[in-house]
């Protein structure tokens, strides 16, 4: 079966880019392919630097127009945009599994997970309130009001084909910024089908647009060009780092969510069974393709054994396979070097004394695509390369640690900040250690910490910035101050 015949709504299935609120195609293209046996789904146009150059010129215009629409107004769009992606769930899924492999009924759960940051930012278009303020001169008033930063470059991740693009798109529009986004090649359809619904909703030209190309053409003109004022970005701290040299020379702002290696803390008095099904939920979510992913899994010593039980007969139970398939927990990794990279983390792990408990090998010749088997490492130590490095991988490496001061020092010790996971049923453990993690996010006995109405972002290498609440809507705007004179007492 065509992924166009697995479409309710055939009209999703776009292969060009948007921009100036039309379709252009071009003579360059790229392939998309299905993770989960290696079948092309499309060729999808390359529009290049100068598609890039006509993107963000259109993203221009289309920004002078929609600083002066009302936000009520604003607040319409987005609200319509949030109706149509949910009324296009399953097709929006369904180009998700395709292109990415995470399994459909996950991949829904990224469409209504994406789609509520624009129901949240859609409200919060109307409450985007400045002050007065006190000001130290006879005769004056003072005031600040938010203003929209300008134009906003997205470059978003192939993870969450979805929710990274409306976690940045959703707050940015309702500020008033015009956007254009480049999704990742190896899943830009999710990206054109947003797109198409944003037509839809009624977005003036040039106020939604995405263009999709080979990274380092588009990269340069989308942080280069003196026209884009802000550059969201999801991906390697390497890349981040790539970005803010190229912004500096503008003085651009950024927000970035960068790499991350949580550590998942069980203490000796956490819930094992409670703290066992968060490593299953946390670690195994989109195959342990996501930034947030428990990297390291820290279990104080008396429990370890225990836990260890516990952890390997959920981990045997997890089911890879295409994500079209009923019953499947897992998909593929995303392509065939993912394969080989968590392969090699893993002999190198063994090589420096870790034990497979679990799995531990890709599984190509089985399930015939880019898939890894689940699997549970014990007994490796902190200086090896998988508890250094992101796995981004189904592979959950435990190590034990003997009491909560050298638990702290060891999840601290790495350049990365973004989420940490503890178990405990010590309050005054919650306090002491969740203040004394190193971490923008820490999940005390949760083993999710996203939504729309919270702030997410990191720590250290791991980023800059928030997404989500009136924090991710405040990052796409400017604070003006106003003195007024000339007042009568």
């Amino acid at each position: 079966m065509t992924l166009s015949d697995r479409l309710k709504d055939k009209s999703l299935f776009k292969t060009q880019s948007y921009y100036g609120g039309e379709w252009h195609s071009g003579p360059d293209t790229f392939a998309v392919d299905n993770p989960a046996n290696r079948s092309k789904l499309a060729d999808v146009v390359d529009v290049g630097a100068d598609g890039a150059k006509a993107a963000i010129a259109a993203a221009a215009a289309g920004f002078r127009v929609w600083r002066k629409t009302s936000p009520f107004e604003r607040t319409r769009i987005l609200l319509k945009w949030y109706e149509l992606i949910n009324e296009n769930a399953d097709d929006l899924a369904t180009l998700i599994t395709s292109e990415m492999g995470k399994p459909w009924a996950e991949a829904k759960s990224e469409v209504a997970y994406g789609s509520a940051f624009i129901e949240w930012s859609a409200q919060e278009a109307v409450r985007i309130h400045g002050e007065t303020v006190t000001v130290p001169f006879p005769g004056t008033r003072g005031w600040t009001i938010h203003q929209p930063v300008g134009v906003v470059s997205c470059i978003t991740p192939w993870n969450f084909p979805s929710a990274m693009i409306t976690r940045k798109a959703a707050p940015a529009l309702a500020a008033g910024c015009s956007i254009v986004i480049k999704p990742a090649p190896e899943t830009p359809l999710t990206a054109l089908a947003l797109a198409e619904l944003a037509d839809r909703a009624g977005f003036p030209a040039g106020v939604f647009n995405v263009i999709c190309g080979d990274a380092e053409t588009l990269g340069p003109v989308m942080t280069g060009s003196p026209e884009v004022r802000m550059i969201g970005f999801t991906g390697s701290t390497e890349v981040g780092k790539l970005i803010m040299r190229q912004a500096a020379d503008g003085v651009k702002r950024v927000a970035l969510e960068l790499g991350g290696n949580a550590p998942f803390i069980v203490m000796d008095d956490a819930d094992l069974e409670a703290a066992a099904t968060g490593v299953a939920q946390a670690k195994f979510r989109s195959g342990g393709q996501t930034c947030v992913s428990p990297n390291r899994i820290i279990v104080q010593s008396g429990v370890a054994d225990a836990f260890l039980d516990l952890l390997e007969k959920k981990i045997a139970k997890i089911k890879a396979g295409d994500g079209f398939e009923s019953g499947v927990d897992i998909g593929p990794l995303i392509h065939d070097e993912a394969v080989a990279r968590v392969d090699q983390l893993v002999k190198d792990a063994v090589a420096g004394g870790a034990r497979i408990r679990v799995g531990g090998q890709p599984l190509a010749d089985e399930l015939g695509g880019s898939f890894y088997a689940p699997t549970l490492l014990e007994g490796g130590n902190f200086d090896q390369a998988i508890a250094r490095n992101e796995i981004f991988g189904p592979v959950a490496s435990v190590y034990r640690a003997d009491d909560e001061k050298e638990i702290i020092e060891l999840a601290n010790n790495t350049p990365y900040g973004l989420a940490a996971y503890l178990y405990t049923r010590d309050i005054g453990r919650v306090h002491r250690m969740s203040e004394g993690l190193d971490y923008g996010m820490v999940g005390v006995n949760a083993p999710m910490v996203g939504s729309a109405s919270t702030p997410f972002g990191g720590m250290k290498e791991s980023g800059i910035g928030r997404e989500g609440g009136k924090w991710g809507v405040e990052e796409f705007t400017e604070l003006k101050y106003v003195l007024l004179a000339g007042v009568n007492s």
